[in-house]
């Protein structure tokens, strides 16, 4: 499954994918069994699997990649995370990926694991996603995907540089780009018109993160560099931040009116972080199949 070829021949109807990461224990394990015997119902047309920080965990990540397509009959893109891997590291990734039976990889620069006492990354580590994405084009046929910031990467010296950045990575192979999530879609739309000025042309995605807890909302926003809205925090605010469901509510609603606008302005697809979980994606989905929202193949 090259997922470039999905985005360029979706017709009418929106391209889905789910993303989920390793379960860190047993208890995640069987929650994120939970979660994926209801978001299987809605046959999404692929999923994807994150990869650990430096490569931290990796074994987690073929095991799930492995779960989710050789025993959940699902296809799967691969994420790698080249930040401290050395080209044998790569390497090993990208021939256990071949021998599992992807066809796509997300290719991502990552964060080090500053956590991690014991973190040293190989000398030869690439810096770049950019890098990476010519490494592995020049020795596999793998379809390729690259990650865009509508708000700017965060380390981006501006947006000017980083829409370079951007391109350079398709220059160097990335054939589709996921678009970290946001809360007011203005800033996608700002961005698609950047992106299309720098001569980009290939495939842009939203990404949707629905708001789970008020909590990961706050920490996830401060290290992706995403814009809590004034209009998304005094919803927050109005509600109980101890009332589990009514946030949960709140964020399917907020994500349902956000699709429903990015699926009227012709989005190639949706990307949704499911965060292993599955309540939310199922009702948001849902919502937008009783708007008619979704298309038909």
């Amino acid at each position: 499954m090259h997922a470039a070829n999905l985005y360029e021949n979706s017709g009418k109807r929106p391209v889905i994918s789910f993303e989920f990461s390793r379960p860190k224990n047993e208890n995640a394990a069987a929650n994120l069994d939970r979660a994926l015997d209801s978001l299987t119902t809605l046959s999404p047309d692929y999923t994807s699997v994150t990869f650990g920080a430096g490569g931290s965990n990796r074994e987690g990540s073929f095991e799930l990649i492995d779960k989710l397509k050789n025993k959940r009959g699902l296809k799967v893109v691969a994420y790698i995370a080249g930040i401290g891997l050395g080209p044998e590291e790569v390497v090993e990734a990208m021939e256990k990926f071949k021998s599992i039976g992807v066809e796509t990889v997300f290719v991502i620069r990552g964060d080090a694991p500053t956590w991690d006492e014991n973190y040293k990354p190989h000398p030869d580590a690439m810096l770049y996603a950019s890098d990476l994405l010519k490494f592995i084009k020049s020795r596999y046929d793998f379809c390729l995907g690259a990650a865009g910031y509508p708000e700017t990467h965060m380390e981006a010296l501006s947006p000017e540089k980083d829409l370079d950045y951007l391109k350079l990575k398709i220059d160097e192979g990335a054939e589709y780009i996921v678009a970290q999530y946001f809360y007011d879609n203005q800033f996608f739309y700002d961005y698609l018109d950047k992106i299309q000025a720098k001569g980009i042309h290939v495939p842009v995605v939203p990404g949707v993160m629905p708001i789970y807890t008020v909590k990961m909302t706050e920490n996830l926003a401060k290290i992706c560099g995403t814009t809590i809205t004034e209009k998304v925090r005094n919803g927050l605010d109005s509600l109980l931040a101890d009332d589990k469901e009514e946030v949960i509510q709140y964020g399917i609603n907020l994500a349902t009116e956000q699709c429903k606008d990015l699926l009227n302005h012709g989005v190639p697809g949706l990307h949704f972080y499911t965060m292993n979980r599955g309540k939310s994606i199922i009702r948001i989905m849902n919502n937008l199949k009783a708007a008619g929202t979704l298309g038909t193949n």
